[in-house]
């Protein structure tokens, strides 16, 4: 089968389309022919590896020395089902499923840059959304996962104000849709230009964080949510921080690992089919353009997310 390994790690030229033999599922499994998959953030920092020493140890020691233990990366699926093992009981032939390759920070599996992949039945692994494309699919578990887990750390009630800084982003704008869901009143943080797609999703307010003064339109908030983490930081976000009731939170995707439990990904499948939250797309590559795609989320600025059709 077609599939794009990392050779090494650096540069978006180190991923190449490669001939690897096909899987076959255990008895537990399913084999899904992918349809579109998604580069993430994460799969960029795995391809990279460029951290400071003592982090960039702790990654190779989880995801390998030198290359990529696995060196077809991805964990994000959206395809149908081919094949099953003798024991899988909650899928069959045809079904057409959408599944993150993440139960917990070690029960990880990748292998989604590619036109085939198992999974096992009990994971992150459910029917897709019959109102979703497939494309549309692979825009909703990492985001919304990333999303769900630093939601999840907040007690939200009614009309209490929360910012979210890196709203534009594929974790950011599920981020909005899920505390909008909550009740909160949500001023988000982008540039001008994702303004209008910030408020169709639900923002209330917004703040250009490019402009220079963008720090004298903050108020005070409940939570502050901190969408991308120490990869991205100016005044704002630093004041932003201090933004807080005297009860407030501030709350970072860099604080501590996050967690991906299956109840939080079939509560996101639940959401989609009741259209209460939608995965944002961006821009969609072939598989065959996997390293420009890297390069343009490696950019920084993309809104929503990136989707690979296979």
């Amino acid at each position: 089968m077609r599939a794009i390994e990392c050779l090494k790690y650096g540069d978006a030229e180190n991923l190449v389309l490669s001939t690897v033999k096909k899987p076959t599922p255990k008895d537990n499994e399913v084999l899904i022919k992918i349809c579109a998959t998604s580069v993430t953030a994460s799969d960029v920092l795995i391809r990279r590896m460029n951290e400071p020493m003592i982090p960039k140890f702790i990654l190779q020691l989880i995801f390998g020395f030198g290359r990529p233990r696995n060196p077809v990366l991805g964990m994000v699926s959206a395809g149908i089902v081919m094949a099953k093992g003798k024991n899988v009981t909650l899928f069959e032939t045809g079904d057409e499923v959408f599944g993150y390759g993440s139960m917990s920070p070690t029960k990880r599996r990748f292998g989604s840059y590619a036109e085939y992949i198992c999974l096992p039945e009990d994971w992150n692994l459910a029917l897709k959304p019959d109102n979703l494309s497939f494309e549309e699919a692979a825009a909703l578990p990492y985001g919304g996962l990333l999303a769900s887990h630093l939601l999840k750390k907040t007690s939200i009630n009614k009309d209490d104000k929360v910012l979210i800084y890196g709203a534009s982003g594929s974790i950011g704008t599920l981020a909005i849709q899920l505390a909008k869901h909550m009740g909160a009143h949500v001023t988000s943080v982008c540039s001008g230009r994702n303004f209008d797609l910030v408020k169709s999703l639900g923002s209330d307010e917004v703040i250009d964080y490019t402009l220079d003064n963008a720090e004298t339109q903050l108020e005070t908030y409940k939570y502050v949510i901190d969408a991308v983490g120490n990869s991205k930081s100016s005044t704002l976000k630093e004041k932003s921080k201090k933004a807080l009731t005297s009860n407030g939170q501030y709350i970072s995707i860099d604080h501590g690992t996050p967690l991906t439990p299956k109840e939080a990904f079939f509560n996101l499948k639940r959401l989609a089919e009741q259209e209460k939250i939608i995965p944002v797309i961006d821009s969609i590559y072939p598989l065959e353009e996997m390293a420009e795609a890297h390069k343009y989320v490696e950019i920084g600025h993309k809104t929503g997310n990136v989707v690979i059709t296979v």
